[in-house]
């Protein structure tokens, strides 16, 4: 590893975030809150430490390899959540703790939606613009942006970063330079976010409140203005649009980019994930809608739009609620946070395990019960018109097994500081899958939590952000043997 190469970029990418405290700030200012202090404090201790860390290494040239690109994300998405808790920690009305102030920086910028915070109504404006800012910075992610930047400052590397960054099985890279592949994917983010602002606005929804939403349903995140979430509004309008967002950003971006390229929507459609993302959240609405009203829990109106609304926001792992589906009768709660295992496509912003590994998955067990009948058949595992490569299938497994190991051993770990079976399983599963709300203690925030509890789950949340692999291949020696 090339620890001043490391640096020079980390201290660089730290000294553009500073610039992002700057905005809520200015929106403290418009609405005179009194918190713009608190950012105004965040910038410059960020600018300044970055700066230190960058102005002695900035003309140290040398190219980033691919091992220097996983550190610098990691070391990157780390110090992210440190430095963006300063405004928290500073604002005395929030009266937060440093644990407290850390989960609630990496929740958001982990787009995972899980809060500590109660009392949202009654808080400045300023810091509601910022907590919802911190879930669109991270939708995409930060690193992407930097990756379309970087070439501009003479900066190689880019390909490094954006392997780092997104991790998975498949990896659409659009165009031939990255730099121009992160670009298309903002542009698509961005004309997205101003789009569902819009919406929001023509339903009914307050200018700032639209803005606000508009960045944690396009990034997946369910921070929300308000306690009730979108339940808020009690408009069925306004769940529909967040619904049809929801669904929209949940699929690979660069299938957007394709069909926008080519002004069809037949991408789409001969996409066999998109198909069976498609597939299972039909299932799951038709599921949780007819046992809704079966059960007599609610009117055939308030389960159809409760019931679709939920089964989005919790698959696709945005976390906005309209109604405590925590207290649904029977397996609806069990059924919902299981879905979020799935998440969002890959290339989307959702977390999860990604559709596509579930398909894999559920393709490989098909073919290992064809060889029970045929041993000695040719069954490759493919995914449309494409064969999978076996490599592919041992890595989505091996995935799939790291990712139970650790929610097992985060669950014991929670387990063992005092929390009950449910509340430390829904947790885990809620941080890993960056899913945010919980079953238990958490179901509606995780104030209660201690900080060794929280620390634990800020490490989930990590791990579920950057695909896991990425952050545990910097625990294996031989990562950094020469």
């Amino acid at each position: 590893m090339q620890g001043k190469v490391v640096l020079r970029i980390l201290g660089l990418l730290l000294s553009m975030f500073s610039v992002t405290m700057l905005i809520p700030g200015l929106v403290s200012l418009i609405y005179k809150d009194g918190s713009a202090h608190s950012f105004f404090i965040g910038f410059a201790l960020t600018l300044a430490i970055g700066l230190a860390i960058w102005l002695p290494l900035r003309n140290y040239n040398r190219s980033l390899k691919l091992r220097d690109g996983f550190v610098v994300v990691v070391l990157f998405w780390t110090v992210l959540g440190l430095f963006g808790a300063i405004p928290l920690y500073i604002d005395a009305r929030l009266n937060l703790t440093v644990a407290q102030s850390v989960f609630e920086s990496m929740s958001g910028f982990t787009t995972t939606g899980a809060t500590v915070i109660v009392g949202l109504d009654t808080l400045p404006e300023g810091i509601l613009m910022y907590r919802q800012f911190m879930q669109w910075l991270g939708g995409m992610g930060i690193i992407v942006l930097a990756v379309a930047i970087l070439p501009l400052l003479g900066i190689g590397g880019g390909m490094q970063l954006f392997r780092a960054e997104t991790p998975g099985p498949q990896k659409e890279k659009m165009t031939p330079r990255v730099a121009d592949t992160a670009k298309r994917l903002w542009y698509i983010y961005l004309g997205l976010t101003i789009a569902c602002a819009l919406a929001y606005v023509a339903a009914g929804m307050p200018v700032f409140d639209a803005v606000g939403h508009s960045f944690s349903t396009v990034a997946i995140g369910g921070f929300s203005t308000h306690d009730a979430s979108i339940g808020y509004y009690e408009s069925s309008v306004i769940e529909m649009i967040a619904v049809i967002f929801m669904l929209i950003s949940g699929v690979n971006f660069a299938l957007h980019y394709l069909a926008f390229r080519t002004k069809s929507l037949a991408s789409y459609a001969e996409d066999s994930e998109f198909r069976f993302y498609m597939s299972l959240l039909l299932v799951l609405s038709l599921i949780t809608v007819f046992y809704l009203y079966a059960t007599k829990t609610a009117g055939f109106s308030q389960s159809f739009f409760h019931g679709i609304f939920q089964v989005v926001s919790i698959a696709t792992t945005t976390g906005f609620t309209t109604a405590e589906y925590v207290n649904w009768p029977g397996f609806l709660p069990v059924l919902l946070l299981f879905a979020s295992f799935v998440g969002g496509c890959a290339g989307s912003t959702g977390g999860g395990m990604k559709v596509i590994r579930v398909l894999l998955l559920l393709k490989q067990g098909l073919r290992e019960l064809a060889r029970m009948v045929h041993p000695h058949a040719m069954l490759p595992v493919k995914v449309g018109k494409k064969t999978i490569p076996p490599r592919v299938i041992d890595a989505v497994w091996g995935f799939f097994a790291t990712y139970v190991l650790l929610l097992a051993l985060m669950l014991l770990m929670l387990m063992a500081t005092g929390l009950d079976q449910e509340t430390a399983f829904s947790a885990v599963v809620a941080c890993l899958n960056n899913l945010g709300p919980g079953l238990g203690d958490v179901s509606g925030n995780y104030s209660s939590l201690t900080g060794v509890q929280l620390t634990l789950l800020c490490f989930a949340m990590l791990l579920g952000r950057l695909e896991i692999f990425t952050l545990l291949v910097l625990l294996t020696p031989g990562f950094w043997r020469k």
